[in-house]
């Protein structure tokens, strides 16, 4: 409940009744409201030494019972309070709840000051493109995606090469995949529209030293203008094989730990809203209630089924795609592999656009 009176303290409190307005200074001890719920019916006690008026103004259902009161003092003075749901805001220890979420205080601080800029005043625009690549996968190299208008796709998902020796790997360097990916996500950056979004399953790789490409990446899209949004963890679980590389079995010699996790790194371009154009979203309640969760449970697909040395499963394209585009959107992979996006993209109602150099 919430007082106007100076002599009352305020608080919050999450029933449907926010509070009762209490008007002029002159109460002098506390009044004490109690509610209570009993088969249905309210119950209402009060109490106080010296009463100030009391006048119905209006009723509100409180589940089965209707009550709405003002409280006047000898001014004649009055508020009327209307129920209302507060939202929550961050405050110096925290939040428990986020609804109607207030984060000013939090975004204040020195912490995101130059953290990339948001372009929340640049006009939306979305160029098309042309239909015989539309629902397509190129053969072609997507260090330049010429094909694409700029601002013309709406998020890109893609699996990378890992470069650790499979058939289509070209053996690079550490900075020369870098660099190859780092050729690519700028031109993704460049066929976005604004506020697409970007998202890259990467794992990371190697004991000695271990190399976390997933921090590399992540850097990599911040210094070509991606704004970070998540990092999502997805968990292989039993999937992932039975690997027996723990390094000194039952020693602390040298042991080491078995990656059964991968990562789904997600950024925008220009800012974090998306404009829908009138579409539709169609991913359901459940889905967003899971989709919207940090950490993904599903397992691995067989390289041997699919006959591609490293596929990713059609529901990590399908969450991504469901979560972050609206329908008859395109998605762009440019190293679309055994197709997983293009399934994942026709699966949604949207459209898809893939590169692929391995006519395989």
């Amino acid at each position: 409940m919430s007082y106007s009176s100076p002599e009352l303290s305020s608080y919050a409190t999450d029933s449907y009744i926010s509070g009762i307005a209490f008007s002029g200074s002159n109460l002098l001890l506390p009044l004490f409201v109690i509610f209570m719920l009993q088969s249905n019916q309210l119950i209402t006690s009060i109490t106080a030494l010296k009463k100030p008026k009391l006048e119905i103004v209006s009723t509100f259902p409180l589940l089965a019972a209707p009550f709405s009161v003002a409280l006047s003092a000898d001014s004649g003075a009055s508020k009327h309070f209307m129920p209302k749901k507060r939202g929550t805001k961050t405050s110096r220890f925290g939040s428990k709840g986020r609804e109607s979420h207030d984060a000013s205080y939090f975004y204040s601080g020195k912490m995101h000051q130059d953290q990339g800029t948001i372009e929340d005043s640049s006009p939306y625009l979305e160029n098309p493109i042309p239909n015989e690549i539309l629902d397509q996968i190129l053969v072609a190299s997507s260090h330049s995606m010429q094909n694409l208008p700029d601002s013309s796709v709406h998020l890109m998902v893609t699996s990378p090469p890992y470069n650790v020796g499979k058939e289509y790997d070209q053996n690079l360097t550490l900075a020369g995949y870098l660099e190859l990916l780092r050729t690519v996500f700028r031109e993704t950056y460049r066929v976005l529209v604004l506020g697409g979004r970007a998202c890259v399953n990467i794992a990371n790789l190697g004991r000695k030293p271990y190399l976390p490409i997933n921090a590399m990446v992540s850097q990599m899209m911040i210094e070509e203008g991606f704004l970070m949004r998540a990092e999502i963890i997805w968990d292989k679980g039993s999937s992932s094989g039975t690997s027996t590389a723990w390094g000194s079995w039952k020693s602390a010699s040298n042991p080491t730990l078995r990656d059964t996790h991968e990562y789904i790194l997600v950024f925008s371009k220009g800012r974090f809203k998306r404009e829908s154009m009138g579409r539709k979203s169609t991913i359901t309640r459940d889905e967003f209630l899971e989709f919207t969760k940090s950490i993904w449970r599903f397992p691995t697909e067989s390289a041997t089924r699919v006959k591609h040395p490293a596929p990713f499963p059609i529901e990590l394209p399908y969450r991504l795609i469901q979560l972050y585009t609206f329908e008859d959107e395109i998605a762009l992979d440019p190293f679309m592999g055994s197709g997983t996006t293009a399934i994942a993209a026709l699966k949604s109602g949207r459209h898809y656009i893939g590169y692929e150099i391995d006519k395989q």
